[in-house]
Parts: structure tokens; sequence; C-alpha cells
């Protein structure tokens, strides 16, 4: 037995329908494919899938907000993949198929645009991460010697750490020069008023520790940090509901893609089996759920964000997912007995593609902010 590459498992497999089909769809999605020999003949493949944080599209927004210019992802992995994923959450500029050394090249290339500030968890970051102005390691699953290398390290696997960190040591840094400033300026006035005679030798020395103090006291508001989200335990059920059931709801949305692309290597008695079936969870299954989540989670939205309204466009593209699923059933019902002919695969396969796509946006945009509703974002 082996796995790895079909051209090295088994070099010479006829590359039939299926096997092409298992291929277009792990580059279009971003995954990768191996696959499985026996005695170098092809026994079945496996689609691996590493999903995106939910939080890394908010997370790199806010660091937008807080003020970082650029944002740069360098990785190991194979260009295809690392340019789908830099597009899914809005990265400037894709470095990859990246050694450890390379990272170090493409850290030293940031400096000379300004400081710089490098995110890594993995033994080859850690180069990357003591060279950089700011390493930041991402320590709950990250490796020690990231840790060991960095400046800062986030206890809690998640991106928002890393906003957290910056609003804090700007605020921090904001309050120590008002403190300086203000205690420096002040003090200058009392020397100034002694020097002139106006200001006595002891009600001097009392000006001065009123001084200190008030510098002192203005110095502990960077105790406080940023205001925390509030969210209440109602909310967080709610959203960790809704992105489980989304979890749930995952694995039958990406086979509507894989449907589509086998749709003619079926028989047509098979074919009309798997369509009805596709039928029976559209209508009876994820069109209920949708006005659900628009019932009971979008109020919940619209108060989470002060009285701005996230869920218009999300309305209407619940309106689009309904429409396209009738559209879908409407195709089903015109269906010879027999099956779908060959004439018909066009445009199932158009209906199920187009119903993929905004089903995989949708349920993107919407666990982004059920993750918020969580009590995760803060």
């Amino acid at each position: 037995m082996a796995l790895g590459r079909a051209d090295w498992v088994a070099p010479e497999a006829p590359r039939t329908a299926g096997l092409r089909s298992m291929q277009v769809r792990a580059s279009v999605e971003g995954s990768s494919s191996v696959f499985v020999s026996v005695d170098g003949a092809l026994a079945g493949g496996l689609v691996l899938q590493d999903p995106i944080r939910t939080e890394a599209p908010r997370a790199l927004r806010a660091l937008r907000q807080a003020g970082i210019r650029r944002i740069h992802m360098v990785t190991g992995d194979h260009p295809d993949i690392a340019e789908l994923v830099g597009d899914a959450v809005g990265i400037d500029q894709v470095f990859a198929e990246r050694t450890p050394e390379e990272k170090v090249g493409s850290v030293t290339e940031a400096r000379r645009e300004g400081v710089t500030i490098m995110v890594g968890d993995g033994m080859n970051d850690a180069p990357a991460l003591a060279l950089a102005d700011v390493g930041v390691a991402m320590g709950a699953r990250g490796a020690t010697a990231a840790s060991e290398a960095a400046d800062v390290v986030l206890t809690a696997d998640r991106l928002e750490g890393l906003v957290a960190a910056v609003l804090i040591a700007r605020r921090t840094t904001m309050i120590a020069r008002q403190s300086v400033l203000a205690g420096m300026g002040m003090s200058l006035v009392a020397m100034t008023a002694a020097a002139f005679g106006l200001l006595p030798p002891v009600a001097g020395a009392v000006l001065q520790e009123a001084i200190d103090l008030a510098v002192i006291l203005n110095a502990l508001r960077a105790l406080g940090g940023p205001s925390a989200l509030s969210v209440s335990p109602g909310h967080r059920e709610v959203g960790r509901d809704l992105q489980e059931k989304h979890r749930e709801l995952g694995p039958q949305v990406e086979a509507l893609g894989a449907l589509a692309t086998r749709l003619e290597t079926l028989a047509p008695g098979e074919a009309r089996r798997e369509l009805e079936a596709v039928r029976d969870f559209l209508l009876g299954e994820l069109l209920p759920h949708e006005r659900e989540e628009q019932s009971s989670a979008y109020p919940l939205l619209v108060g989470l964000n002060e009285g701005e309204d996230p869920t218009g466009p999300l309305i209407q593209t619940h309106h689009e997912i309904a429409r396209l699923s009738r559209l879908f059933a409407r195709l089903i019902e015109q269906l010879p007995p027999q099956g779908p002919e060959p004439e018909d695969s066009r445009d199932l396969r158009r209906a199920l593609y187009g119903l993929q796509a905004i089903l995989t946006l949708h349920f993107a945009q919407e666990d982004e902010l059920y993750d918020a509703l969580a009590g995760h974002g803060k």
C-alpha cells in the first residue's frame, strides 16, 4: 500500500473521470488530495482540508483599523492554496513555499518598510520571530522554540489576542507620554514660579508631591485596558448552537459541488436519487434553518453591533438561497422518470455549483458574526 500524489502511488493508473474530478475539486477548494494505491493499482483518495479560522477576517480588519498598514502571509504551502487563503482573509501579499531561511529573508525585506510584527506558532517560525521588531507566538498549541524566540506569547489560540495586544500597547504608550509630558510641564511651571519668588519652598515641595501623585494616578489608567464587549450567556448559547449547526450542514454543502463534478459519470437512476436527496435537504432542512436564523439570531446581531444592522445583506442572501433552492426543485420535477438526460446536466450542474458557492460564502459571513455572538471575540 502507498499514500501520496497520484502520479507517485500509481504512475500507470488511467486518468479516469473520478480522478480528474477529485484533483479539480482539491485545486478549486484549496484543499489537499492524497491517493491510496494497493499493489500499484489506484484504490481511492482522500481530500484533506484545513479550514480558515473563523475569527481571522475580523481580526485582520481590526488590525487595519488599529493602524497596521500592510499584512503579509509567509507560508510553506503550495502557492495555489496560499493565494486562496490570502484572498479569503484579505492579505496584501502572499509568499508561498518559503523555507525557514526564506521566511527570515521575508521579514528582513518587510523591516525596510517600517516596524514589523511577525506572528507564528511553529518551530520553523522561530528564526523569523526573533528577527522581527516584535515577535508574537501563538503559545496555546505552538512550538516551545517559537514561544522562546518571541517577544509576546498569546496564551489563547485566537488571533483577537494580537488585536488586544496592539490596542493595549498603544493605549499604554499614549498614557505614558501623557504622564511624562504633563509631569515635566507642571514641574517646569512650578520651578519657574519658585525662581521668581512666587512659590515658597514648603508650598513648592507640597505642590511637587501633588504633581507626582497626579502623574501616578494618570499612569494607573493603563491598568484598565480596552473596554470588553458585553455578551450575555443567552447570546453565547445561541451563537454556539448556530456555529454547531453550520458544522453539521457543512459536509452536505460541500457535497453539492462534488455531485456536480461527477453528475455525468452516474447512471441516470442513481443520479436522480442523489438529486432528489439534495432537493429534500434544501427544502426540508436548509431553508427551515435559514428562517430560524433570521427570526432568532439576527435580532441579537443588530443589538450586538450597537445600532448598526449587519443583517440586511444576509437577509438578501437568504432570499437568493430560497430562490435557487426552489429553482433546483423545479428542475428535478421536470426530469424524465428514468433520470436526467445529457441535456439536463448543464442546468443541474449550474444550479449545484451556484448553491454551493452562495452557501459557502453565506456560512462564512454568518460564522464570523456568530463567533462574536458566542463571546469569543473579546
